[in-house]
């Protein structure tokens, strides 16, 4: 057991020493501008490869990327995404590395750029991005992940916030943080300014007295709030302004809500639970004037109560007993439930049952498509029809296989939001605390106003609700050059009366509050300007279509180059210049990420974990016969599914167990209308109602053949075909299957394999001996689950087909139990097609 812990400590470490990790962040008005240095030395003898990677937030944009290799300082360019995706693929033809951004986890995207330096030879990265933070629950969130995989000579993260109203309250807390680090967090603030900075030293990082292992491994996060004496804060500089608003003491408003929910068939088991136990939770926090109503859909609609009904005691005391019997039936018809809870409201405002001032919105959870009814066109057609902008619908997505760019036009048509709820131990609070955000309205209907003459491109000045704890952002252009000073006028309809805020700023006297300060990064407010503008064209652009898109699109594509933002319109290459080779590495703003997985030998599923640099592997042990869904993406209709066989004589020995294989296959591309049925004998191509065969030895005429092959424009697949002695008593011939380009395959995907083209992250705690002396066991934490796990090695038969290849893995015991979204038999399918 020693040894082997000893050897893979050594391949961490690898030879390059990351001596200074530096993360600095500067925050003015609520815009963070965030700078992460890295400096590495090659201390081998031999060249190696040095990583850069990092996590940064979903809603930030890379703004810049350097790397410095011996002093020379190669800088990235941000170029339209087409244009650096040639650049880059012609790099990778020539054989140079390359680095990508992509989704992983909940709230962050990974950066990872690698390159070849040379012994001795020293490398700096440097990335900067930029986010406007948003205000929740009252206070602003800097989330910084920290990972730097080794002990760092120099580690520091320094924060620097300045804030025209003051700051009210300033707080840093780490999910690493022991009670040993707690003193080593710095927080200070006063007036304007606030400072955080955290240190550690070299000794203090370790996880104990002489380890080599480091602590700092989670999440960083940084909250505070500013002074509120106005209701609002009109902030200009150079010829940009900003308007923040959140009024304080404000009396709620009640609301009226419809929670709309999904029982179709694949909520049922542990999703259905969780949104049973959040609904519970929800209920105690309804307040006795709000009015509530609850409907169920699967293949049909079901209505808790005819019409909307207040919270009283005893109408939560029913309800509590109604969630309690919910369970799940048939398919999905989402449009029946969402058009049963906007009739409800719309009948109730109209026949005067609900109170005259109030807010009205629809909660609605999904995990699904809709599968019953009409098409997804004509459900955003009707429900935009049908709500007329009055009620804002916010919809939940829970887990991988739903369409969630759905749901996000939805909501977005209907003044709400989407969200994704993860399938997780903690779904139920992920779900609490979204309602939370919206559950207290104080202001419906909210208009900002400008001077007409005077400003323009404003972003989104009209809003259907402001939250209590949240905070509404407005910014535009000042166009007028002799305006001394700006008047903001705010209407909304409040609890007791329509309320009119007034504000005024003198353009002079806010250029100087933000002079004062040397570390304020210039054109500020442009930068949050342009950055809130890109954010809502691109929102618009989810749901347009036709001219208006390609309008849109040329409107960001022309923004994100000009003020250097990386967002789904940009990519940024950089490219070193080598003796022989040019290194292009390339970033882009991911949709969502994908790993390499495949499966092989007895079924032997082994995933690649490349930010891990290391592979998970499980098995299902199950009957021959039985067929297993792989791969299903119903976006692009592709469907990969496999039927276990079996060895070709049993033993004897009661109770033992035998080895299973791949001995089928079944592609199906719907969209192409196409299904390759793949055996160690055949290889059948349905196309249509035309039908080719093939056998092995027509496609290559190699002894251990292998087959690629690509779907239309999704993925591509190899099949090997492994082909035992034929005089061997036990082993049948059987195929392995590998997944190659799995990018193209939607987000949506699932399967026993295409669950993982989704982000995973785990960490290995206590390695200890386990009951083989060359096989030691540890604890793993992956998806809040604590497994016992074991080191192990599989077979990788993509390089040599004959032999294969030998990759260590931590294998995850009983069918992958916690490891696998629900149960392996969930993935058992009736037949190959």
């Amino acid at each position: 057991g020693k040894r082997f812990l000893v050897s893979l400590s050594l391949q961490i470490t690898d030879g390059i020493d990351i001596y200074s990790l530096k993360i600095e962040c500067f925050v003015t008005s609520r815009f963070s501008h965030n700078v992460i240095t890295s400096r590495a030395v090659n201390r081998a003898n031999v060249s190696k490869e040095a990583l850069f990677d990092v996590e940064l937030p979903k809603t930030a944009f890379i703004t810049n990327f350097t790397m410095t290799i011996d002093g020379v300082t190669y800088p990235g360019t941000i170029k339209e995404k087409e244009a650096a995706q040639k650049q880059y693929q012609q790099a990778v033809s020539r054989g140079q590395t390359a680095g990508l951004v992509k989704a992983s986890g909940r709230k962050t995207e990974k950066f990872s750029v690698s390159v070849n330096i040379a012994a001795a030879s020293k490398v700096t990265f440097q990335l900067q991005y930029e986010e406007l933070l948003k205000r929740t629950f009252g206070k602003y969130e800097l989330f910084l992940k920290v990972n730097p995989k080794q002990l760092v000579n120099k580690f520091e993260i320094e924060a620097n916030i300045f804030e025209p109203q003051g700051i009210s309250f300033l707080d840093a807390e780490g999910s690493f943080i022991t009670n040993d680090l707690l003193p080593i967090i710095h927080k200070s603030f006063s007036g304007k300014k606030g400072h955080v900075s955290f240190k550690p030293t070299m000794d203090q990082q370790r996880t104990c007295v002489d380890c080599q292992t480091t602590l700092l491994s989670g999440d960083f996060v940084i909250k505070y709030d500013v002074n509120r004496e106005t209701p609002g804060n009109l902030q200009m500089v150079n010829g940009y302004f900003v308007h923040f608003f959140a009024p304080q003491n404000v009396s709620h408003l009640p609301k009226n809500v419809v929670f709309i929910i999904d029982i179709s068939g694949s909520m049922s088991g542990r999703k259905l639970d969780q949104t049973k136990e959040a609904l519970l939770k929800i209920l105690e926090d309804v307040k006795e004037e709000d009015h509530f109503n609850i409907v169920l859909f699967g293949s049909d609609v079901e209505k808790w109560k005819d019409t909307l009904i207040q919270a009283t005691p005893e109408n939560l005391d029913e309800a509590r007993r109604y969630v309690q019997s919910i369970d799940t039936r048939g398919a999905t018809n989402l449009f029946g439930g969402l058009i049963t809870g906007i009739e409800m409201l719309k009948e109730a405002q109209e026949a005067g049952t609900l109170p005259e001032r109030s807010a009205s919105l629809i909660m609605i959870l999904s995990d699904g498509r809709p599968n019953v009814g009409i098409s997804i066109q004509e459900i955003l057609l009707r429900t935009k029809n049908a709500t007329q902008g009055k009620f804002p619908i916010y919809n939940l997505g829970f887990g991988y296989d739903l369409d969630y760019g759905f749901l996000e036009k939805l909501a977005t048509e209907n003044n709400g939001v989407a969200r994704r709820i993860y399938e997780d131990s903690d779904s139920a609070l992920q779900l609490q605390d979204f309602y939370n955000e919206v559950a207290n309205p104080l202001l419906t209907e909210v208009e900002f106003k400008y001077p007409e003459n005077a400003i323009s491109d404003l972003t989104q000045n009209n809003f259907k609700h402001y939250y209590a704890g949240s905070e509404i952002v407005v910014a535009g252009r000042i166009i007028d050059n002799d305006l001394n000073s700006i008047t903001a006028e705010v209407k909304a309809h409040g609890a007791e009366q329509d309320v009119t805020y007034a504000e005024q700023a003198d353009v002079e006297e806010t250029a100087k509050a933000t002079e004062e300060q040397k570390y304020i990064f210039g054109d500020f407010i442009e930068r949050l300007w342009a950055y809130l503008t890109i954010q809502q064209l691109l929102e618009k652009r989810n749901v347009a279509t036709g001219d208006e898109k390609t309008n849109l699109t040329a409107e960001i594509l022309d923004m994100s180059l000009k003020y250097k933002f990386v967002t789904p319109l940009t990519s940024m290459v950089v490219t070193k210049p080598e003796d022989t080779v040019n290194e292009t590495a390339i970033a882009d703003k991911p949709l969502e990420g994908r790993d390499i997985l495949y499966l092989d030998a007895d079924p032997h599923f082994i995933i690649d974990v490349p930010q891990k640099e290391d592979a998970l592997c499980f098995n299902i042990n199950e009957e021959p016969g039985v067929v297993l869904n792989l791969i299903r993406d119903p976006t692009t209709g592709i469907t990969v599914n496999g039927q276990l066989i079996g060895e070709k004589k049993s033993s004897n020995d009661v109770g033992s167990i035998h080895n299973t294989y791949i001995g089928r296959l079944g592609i199906r591309n719907t969209q192409l209308n196409v299904k390759l049925e793949i055996t160690p004998e055949s290889i059948t191509l349905h196309n249509g109602t035309k039908q080719m065969m093939f056998t092995w030895l027509d496609e290559v005429t190699l002894l251990h053949p292998s087959l690629e092959f690509s779907m239309g424009e999704g993925a591509t697949f190899i099949v090997v075909l492994h082909q035992s002695w034929s005089k061997h008593a036990v082993h049948p011939n059987f195929l392995g299957f590998y997944t190659l380009d799995s990018h193209r395959l939607s987000g949506r995907t699932h399967g026993l394999l295409g669950q993982f083209f989704h982000p995973i992250d785990f960490n290995i705690l206590e390695v200890h001996p386990g009951s083989d002396p060359q096989k030691p066991d540890a604890t793993m934490i992956v998806k809040n689950n604590q497994l016992t796990v074991t080191r192990g090695w599989q077979k990788d038969y993509t390089e040599d087909v004959k032999h294969g290849t030998n990759v260590p893995c931590w294998f995850i015991h009983n069918n992958g139990e916690g490891l696998i979204d629900g149960i392996y038999t969930d993935y058992i399918v009736p037949s190959l097609f």
